[in-house]
């Protein structure tokens, strides 16, 4: 069974390549390299059971379709695995990163098993592996420059306030659209903030409270317009005043069993397996 593994270290946060990584929009279509990549449609992030499709170049003007799904995705990389094609019976892609002091190193693992006995092995050391190099270092160009973008694209920040294992969602009074769905506390970074300076002043705009910021919950996440959402935990500060709705319908402490259930805006929705995520613990402690 032939293994091939390559690294790459990438100059970026590792939230923000875990992004890039599952990101719907990046694409590949790279003739010189003989790749065309695109994922499913849809919003946000690819999640498991979610699908790749691909168009590689074995032999000139010979293309062949694979359609990869994901198994398994987390904060540290994925896994996923394509069906039985005409020229493999298995073929597995795992990719692993790794933060360092330099950058974040991402390590991809291909390894998969060809038909044809004797001759399918003759084929792979002739076609399959220089084939293989190729659609990865396609997807490095590409994963380098969808990284760079969204490392230069405008930030918005969301709280996820947390007490007692439940988390704090406010109910959206307008526009007409989306008066009555929920959201995360937060809003858009202005210009010489940081991140944790523009989410106490949007909880202090928008709840009447005092936050401590904590640590980052998921990747980054892909927004329409350009605009990357970053979602940090947070904490009531010592001495806050008890949050109001100040520019909301109404205010609520969800369960980890209710969070589904709510309306959400559809930014929020998709970061929902890393609130369920962020919740479980307490959950575990308080049952």
């Amino acid at each position: 069974m032939p293994v091939l593994r390559t690294t790459a270290l990438v100059d970026a946060e590792p939230e923000t390549v875990a992004a890039a990584l599952r990101d719907r929009r990046q694409f590949v279509d790279d003739p010189a390299a003989g790749v065309r990549m695109r994922a499913v449609d849809g919003p946000g992030l690819l999640g498991a059971d979610e699908s790749i499709s691909f168009h590689v170049r074995v032999l000139p003007g010979v293309w062949i379709p694979l359609r990869t799904v994901l198994t398994e995705v987390g904060g540290s990389g994925f896994r996923s695995r394509s069906r039985p094609g005409p020229f493999f019976e298995r073929l597995e892609h795992q990719v692993t990163l790794a933060p360092t002091g330099a950058g974040v190193l991402v390590t991809d693992e291909v390894s998969w098993t060809t038909r044809f006995g004797p001759l399918g092995r003759l084929v792979d050391v002739l076609i399959g592996r220089r084939v293989a190099l190729r659609v990865l270092a396609a997807r490095e160009r590409a994963l380098r420059d969808r990284v760079l973008e969204l490392g230069s694209a405008r930030r918005v920040v969301g709280a996820a306030i947390v007490r007692d294992g439940r988390l704090l969602a406010q109910r959206r009074s307008f526009p007409v659209e989306v008066a009555g769905r929920w959201e995360l506390p937060g809003g858009r970074v202005e210009t010489g903030e940081t991140d944790w300076d523009a989410l106490r002043r949007e909880c202090a705009e928008e709840l009447g409270a005092e936050v401590t910021v904590l640590d980052r919950v998921g990747p980054d996440l892909p927004l329409p317009g350009g605009s990357v959402l970053r979602l940090y935990e947070a904490v009531l500060a010592e001495g806050s005043a008890e949050p109001t709705a100040v520019e909301h319908e109404g205010l609520r402490w969800v369960s980890g069993e209710e969070l589904d259930a709510l309306d959400w805006l559809e930014a929020d929705r998709i970061v929902l397996p890393e609130l369920h995520a962020l919740l479980r613990p307490l959950d575990s402690e308080v049952g």
